[in-house]
Parts: structure tokens; sequence; C-alpha cells
């Protein structure tokens, strides 16, 4: 995975618009390695293979970034997002890693099922 690009990025935000697409939304303050330390707080949140269809959505920010996405009953939203996987070009795969680079959240769209 690459550094957002924001320009890049919403370019694909604006060709998947408009389409029903798969959600992967996923956030978590360290459920993955709560088993070493287990003073930790944990909280987490998942979403898999929920359809979406958004008519506006966007990047804001200056890294870490946050998307919106319009959809009819409201918006989808996530923030803290620092990296894309820039080779793909039918989905768009985001993520936000912190100081660590442990994963804490992410968002994927596609066409097809993750």
């Amino acid at each position: 995975m690459q550094l957002i690009d924001q320009a890049s990025v919403q370019l694909v935000i604006d060709k998947l618009k408009e389409q029903e697409l798969y959600i992967h939304l996923e956030m978590t303050t360290g459920a993955y390695a709560s088993h070493l330390d287990t003073t930790k707080f944990t909280a987490s949140t998942f979403i898999s293979n929920g359809l979406v269809n958004y008519s506006h959505g966007s990047i804001e920010g200056t890294g870490p970034y946050r998307v919106g996405l319009k959809i009819d009953q409201g918006w989808v939203y996530s923030q803290g997002l620092t990296h894309w996987e820039e080779t793909e070009t039918e989905r768009l795969i985001l993520a936000g890693h912190d100081s660590e680079g442990k994963l804490v959240v992410s968002l994927q769209l596609s066409r097809e099922p993750f």
C-alpha cells in the first residue's frame, strides 16, 4: 500500500458512484493485538459485504484523510485513512495505520464481494 494520493483516490470514488457496491468497513483500537496486553481497551466495528450505492463521495483532509459517501438514507463516513492500494482500478482499498504501522481503520468498495 502507498500513502494516499488524494486526487487519485477522488478519481476512483467518482468512478464508482451511482453503482451497487459491496462495502467493507472496519475500525479497531487494537483487537488484533489485545492478546499481548490485556490492559488495553479494545473496541472494533466491522461490516463486510454490505451493499451501498452512493450519489456523492469525497476524500477530505490533509492526512490522515476522511471519506464520506452520501447514500439514500444517510452517510457512510470513515476517518483516519493514510494508505491506499494504487494498483487497484476496479475497486477502492483504503486503510489507516497508526504510528506503529498497525491497522486502525479500513474502507473498501468493490463491484464484487470481498
